[in-house]
């Protein structure tokens, strides 16, 4: 899913050596031809898997929206 809070673009040779090679949240290899996506809210490079876990957490405005429940006083 691509949407306004991500670039989607193929990793090219430019990215991979002057950017970076690997995911900015799992650290998995990015290899050249990799499909990868930019996140527009905290400037890194994502893999496909990862853009997507993020997308689902992400509302209209970009913005991470946790589950309730799982703070320290719940």
């Amino acid at each position: 899913m691509s949407s306004a809070c991500f670039v989607t673009q193929v990793a090219t040779e430019e990215i991979l050596l002057r950017v970076t090679n690997v995911c900015g949240e799992c650290y998995d290899d990015i290899s050249e031809g990799d499909i990868i996506h930019y996140d527009m809210q905290n400037y890194r490079y994502l893999c496909e898997k990862c853009q997507e876990e993020l997308s689902e957490r992400m509302n209209e405005a970009c913005e991470v929206v946790e589950e309730e429940g799982g703070g320290l006083f719940c």
